[in-house]
């Protein structure tokens, strides 16, 4: 049950399938929710996820569910397919006999949601009728089967949900980038990138890539696509023929226009992107990249652009106290958003920590060292990076607060209001995620504002 559950099990009832709902959990919101189902005439079965009904025909997982689950083996030996939410609404997309709309993807280990909402934003801009869906918490079930009709549908696609997607074939899909994320759940990295580059299965318009992140190209090069499907690259620097990218602060398309050897397509200004950290203008032009592929004017990327805001906790602005700087970007849960994150400001006092989900910090570090002014570590496996920090930047001041109770982020934000200097920015990116402390990345960031807005109340 959940966002993605509810949605599928209700969709089949009312398409007039026997539906079981097999849930592990056992708690008062699942029987709440069990309770709705059971009004409907659906089957619940609570606190049992191994067992394969009798006379099962499909099963439609959660993508959370990691695929060596029991009930999945089960699945495999009678023969029954697994399919997750989005190769659900997929199929069920024409249903009704209307023209679906077309599906413009995202995906990437970092930076999904905003590019999506960007994408959205833009796409609302060219007068489009649009929704944002999919991983970003909105049901693509409850988008293709709603009385709502789209133009388009700017998508955001998890690895889990595209493991579970054979069929799905996008118009237009961009892989931001690749970094180690989720290993436990695909059992490696190259069986993560696998999943990651089904989105470029039989894409027909364009295949947006990072071209500074050669193994999204790769996963291109893999791609089994429609004949006339273009490879489109977004870079930060001066773009090639068939490439976004930027010239002195202009956003510039040379893909979608005529005679691209020679000639580029003002879309925007940096300064049109709100927070324009590196990795967000290079969230701009995936959006920008996937608009463009679907017809968009140059107009409507810059004012969509201009329109977008993104959501809380990701590199968001606090205040400024003191002439420091105080930006929260919570939803930094693993290296490579950090140092996309760290790469933003300098001089930096970091307050970093949580829980490191296997990962490793050395090159984190190694890429931050000259930018840092101090660190603030909390959480429950701080002691990685302050281990990481020995090895490689141990000229910079480290504060090791020995706590995890959620108290601990007033505590590291004095701390690091402390070491900052006039010019400074203290940055909360804690490379980690936040269920040591906190339910989620949002409470840690909103326990970060609460104690920065704290401390500009007593400097008043």
């Amino acid at each position: 049950m959940g966002v993605s559950g509810l949605p599928a099990a209700r969709a089949l009832h009312g398409l007039g399938a026997v539906v079981t709902v097999v849930n592990e959990g056992d708690d008062d919101r699942s029987r709440t929710q069990a309770a709705e189902l059971e009004a409907l005439g659906v089957t619940v079965r609570l606190g049992d996820g191994a067992t394969l009904p009798e006379g099962t025909g499909l099963v439609v997982t959660t993508p959370g569910w990691r695929p060596d689950k029991p009930l999945f083996a089960a699945a495999a030996e009678a023969g029954v397919p697994v399919w997750g939410d989005v190769e659900l609404a997929w199929r069920l997309r024409d249903l009704d006999g209307r023209t679906p709309a077309p599906w413009l993807a995202v995906t990437g280990t970092n930076g999904k949601t905003t590019t999506v909402r960007m994408l959205a934003s833009i796409l609302e801009a060219a007068g489009l009728r649009t929704a944002a869906v999919g991983n970003i918490g909105v049901s693509l079930l409850d988008a293709v089967l709603g009385d709502e009709t789209y133009d388009v549908l700017a998508v955001e696609l998890s690895s889990y949900q595209l493991h579970w997607a054979p069929s799905l074939r996008v118009h237009s899909a961009a892989v931001l980038n690749l970094a180690p994320d989720h290993l436990d759940w695909h059992g490696s990295m190259q069986a993560y990138a696998a999943d990651k580059g089904r989105v470029y299965e039989g894409n027909t318009v364009a295949c947006v890539y990072n071209a500074a992140d050669p193994a999204t190209e790769e996963l291109v090069r893999g791609a089994d696509v429609e004949e006339g499907c273009r490879a489109i690259g977004f870079t930060l620097g001066t773009p090639g023929p068939s490439q976004l990218g930027v010239v002195e602060g202009i956003l510039v398309d040379r893909a979608f226009v005529a005679g691209r050897q020679k000639h580029a397509q003002e879309l925007a200004e940096v300064a049109d992107i709100a927070s324009p950290a590196p990795h967000n203008i290079a969230n701009a032009l995936a959006a920008a990249a996937l608009a463009r592929a679907f017809g968009v004017a140059p107009a409507a990327v810059r004012d969509g652009l201009r329109a977008f805001r993104p959501d809380a906790h990701r590199i968001e602005h606090v205040a400024d106290v003191a002439g420091v700087t105080y930006i929260d970007d919570s939803k930094a849960t693993n290296t490579h958003a950090a140092a996309a994150s760290l790469a933003a400001y300098d001089p930096i006092v970091w307050i970093a920590g949580g829980l490191a989900k296997g990962a490793d910090f050395d090159d984190l570090v190694i890429g931050a060292a000259k930018r840092l002014r101090a660190v603030v570590l909390i959480g429950a496996e701080r002691a990685l990076i302050a281990e990481a920090l020995a090895r490689h930047a141990p000229e910079v001041p480290v504060v090791d607060l020995d706590r995890t109770d959620t108290g601990a982020m007033p505590a590291a934000v004095r701390e690091a209001a402390r070491l900052a200097r006039t010019g400074d920015t203290v940055l909360l990116a804690p490379a980690c995620a936040s269920m040591d402390m906190f339910v989620n990345y949002n409470k840690r960031g909103d326990a970060f504002a609460d104690a920065v807005r704290e401390l500009a109340a007593e400097s008043d």
